[in-house]
């Protein structure tokens, strides 16, 4: 395969091409109306944002086979009419999620603790304690808005803040154990620091204007690592000015051109950007979220091992639609001499709320549903653990309990029996290597609420 490469990359990028068998050809500098003359001759085209592939530069490109762009999204690419004419599209969010979460992070905590105006008083002699009081991010919730690549990414880094995160997403079901998916307007009630990760599209372009930000019960903090065009600048000055909004981490503005690579051609700022560049409530950095010394690098590999896996591997891997397995735990089972006389010690002491089974521990899904972990003893004589011949076995909760029997088989998994379904859920059995039993369990959780 024949690739142009119009952006300077780094040169893993090049070098994982021809490994594969590419034979890659530079040309930075051309003009769009230029490579458009030459692109026939090319199976395909790797770019950042140097310009639009538009429908006239596709009908150009008549070999075209993949157009990989090395970033997030496809913005700059006429994505309907591409695929449209059979053009494999290639972008890499996976390379830059960590930067752009770790950036998302960095930029609230140095905004809630004075960072930037503190070191800059100190450089001038300034000695100003009280003045520079910082708030926690403990116990706050963050809102966050597109829970895809980077979304999620942010939202593991808040793990061990002590911190509700929360996210609104036009798919449904992507809600993890780091985040609870909600609907819009319970976010709205809810967030105090909100975080965009949306891509650019219709949907996402002004979406942050006066009308969305005053649907918000409480004032909040906002954080842009999305795209600039996401939020009008004018109707953010506004919030800012009236304390609706109380503080902004920026790193991207509506003012960025294409390539991102610059703002204003003069020196002539909008009275909006002057504002914000004056405000100590406010943190901006140019476009730099996901463009780390180590981002680079992982850009560069994920597009190398997509066009691998489109193209040359023989065995493809599977990105979308694997199978989810375990999801939490389901229940404690151990052997006891007199199970009865136990489940008293722990009632009394412990103040565990045993029944028959033993006690049964509540709590909430990553939807908000109720859901249940169960604790039980069981009679030293039990065979309920067999074949296993240890003291205690444990149930784990899955999603899909047939799905992931047959995933396990086909890994040389040992699966024990058939699967068992009872009103509360369904139950298959495997063992691990050590012969430990396992219990699956794919549960109905509302069935212990009736």
């Amino acid at each position: 395969m024949k690739v142009l490469l119009i952006d300077s990359n780094h040169p893993i990028l090049q070098s994982g091409l021809e490994k594969l068998g590419c034979v890659c050809e530079e040309d930075y500098f051309s003009t769009k109306q230029q490579i458009e003359e030459k692109i026939s001759g090319y199976d395909g085209i790797v770019i950042r944002s140097r310009f639009n592939i538009d429908q006239q530069f596709i009908d150009k490109a008549t070999n075209l086979k993949f157009i990989a762009r090395v970033g997030a999204g496809l913005e700059s690419i006429d994505v309907d009419y591409a695929e449209k004419k059979g053009i494999n599209l290639i972008s890499a969010p996976e390379g830059n999620r960590n930067a752009v979460g770790e950036h998302a992070l960095g930029m609230i905590l140095a905004l809630f603790n004075n960072l930037k105006k503190a070191d800059l008083e100190i450089r001038q002699g300034k000695w100003l304690r009280e003045a520079n009081r910082g708030i926690e991010l403990e116990g706050k919730t963050i809102g966050i808005i597109g829970y895809g690549n980077m979304g999620k990414a942010f939202a593991k880094k808040l793990k061990g803040f002590e911190v509700e995160v929360i996210c609104y997403d036009i798919k449904e079901g992507v809600g993890d154990e780091n985040c609870k998916q909600v609907t819009l307007e319970e976010l709205q009630e809810k967030t105090d620091v909100l975080s965009l990760h949306t891509p650019f599209n219709k949907l996402s372009h002004h979406m942050v204007n006066s009308a969305f930000i005053n649907n918000f019960r409480k004032p909040f903090y906002l954080i842009n690592t999305a795209r600039g065009s996401a939020v009008v600048t004018d109707d953010l000055v506004e919030a800012l000015e009236s304390k609706k909004i109380l503080g902004a981490c920026l790193d991207v503005l509506e003012y960025e051109k294409l390539s991102f690579e610059n703002l204003f051609e003069n020196d002539s700022f909008p009275d909006a950007f002057d504002y914000l560049i004056h405000s100590e409530n406010v943190l901006l950095s140019p476009h730099i979220a996901g463009w780390t010394v180590e981002s680079k690098v992982k850009l560069a590999q994920t597009i190398v091992d997509k066009v691998d896996a489109l193209f040359f591997s023989k065995e493809p891997v599977q990105i979308e639609n694997e199978v989810k397995r375990v999801t939490g735990i389901g229940g404690l089972f151990f052997k006891s001499d007199n199970p009865a006389k136990l489940k008293e010690w722990y009632k009394k002491h412990l103040d565990f709320n045993t029944d028959d089974w033993g006690a049964t521990f509540w709590w909430k899904d990553n939807n908000g549903n109720p859901a249940c972990t169960q604790w039980s003893p069981f009679k030293s004589d039990t065979v309920y653990f067999s074949p296993s011949t240890k003291d205690f076995m444990f149930n784990y909760r899955v999603e899909d309990l047939s799905g992931l029997l047959n995933k396990l088989k086909e890994e040389g998994v040992a699966v024990i029996g058939n699967i068992e379904e009872y009103d509360y859920g369904k139950f298959g059995w495997i063992l691990d290597p050590e012969g430990n039993k396992i219990e699956l369990w794919e549960p109905k959780d509302v069935a212990f609420l009736s």
